[in-house]
């Protein structure tokens, strides 16, 4: 069976590098490792080599600080305090978050 093949039937994966980020996000590489830096939401771990390996839910934050920014027009630091102001939006952004996720899996298919 091919990688192809097993990630289109186990899609939710339990970790994710930073290629595949890039690659399911559609953001280069150099703009994640910028985003580590501004979001304190971003914080994949690092194998001993310094290879970084993103959680689902890193991944979620990706794709929720992509959309502020790219599609609702926020500047970073808009998005920073709507990501710490989100706690009582969380049925707002739970919502996006599983739309974006639900293109990202028909993209994968």
């Amino acid at each position: 069976m091919s990688s192809n093949q097993q990630q289109k039937q186990n899609p939710s994966k339990l970790f994710y590098r930073i290629g595949e980020v890039s690659r399911i996000t559609g953001l280069a590489p150099y703009v994640l490792r910028y985003w580590e830096t501004e979001f304190s939401v971003l914080r994949p771990e690092k194998k001993r080599s310094g290879q970084r390996i993103y959680s689902d839910k890193d991944l979620e934050n990706i794709l929720l600080i992509k959309r502020l920014l790219y599609e609702d027009g926020y500047t970073i630091a808009g998005a920073k305090k709507r990501l710490d102001s989100g706690a009582g939006q969380a049925a707002d952004v739970f919502s996006a978050i599983k739309k974006e996720l639900e293109e990202v899996l028909e993209i994968l298919k």
